[in-house]
């Protein structure tokens, strides 16, 4: 809901972030994708390498799984990035995608 009368409050919800411990995994993926920006082309200048346009960096091992920078990371497209089963509370279940089993 969009903040109409108010501020958004940034520093509070910051502060929840880092409660829910969700900061450190940001920071994560924050640096996996400055850090492919900063190896690739980038034509149009407009501060992303052009193989990640449009793309998601993806963590071989996931971040709530375990996984951090070092297990590797990957660009694939959001649809198969983002298409893991998850349970009620939208924590990861499972790090094969339906689309990965149909393939087996």
């Amino acid at each position: 809901m969009p903040y109409t009368k108010t501020a958004r409050p940034y520093a509070h919800e910051y502060e929840m972030e880092k409660k829910r411990k969700e900061h450190p995994d940001r920071m994560e993926r924050q640096r996996a994708r400055r850090a492919i920006d900063k190896t690739g082309v980038d034509k149009n200048s407009n501060g992303k390498a052009d193989k990640r346009e449009g793309k998601d960096v993806a963590h071989v091992k996931a971040l709530s799984k375990g996984g951090t920078n070092k297990d590797g990371v990957r660009i694939e497209s959001a649809a198969k990035n983002r298409s893991f089963k998850r349970n009620s509370t939208s924590a990861l279940v499972s790090e094969t995608s339906k689309r990965e089993k149909k393939k087996k």
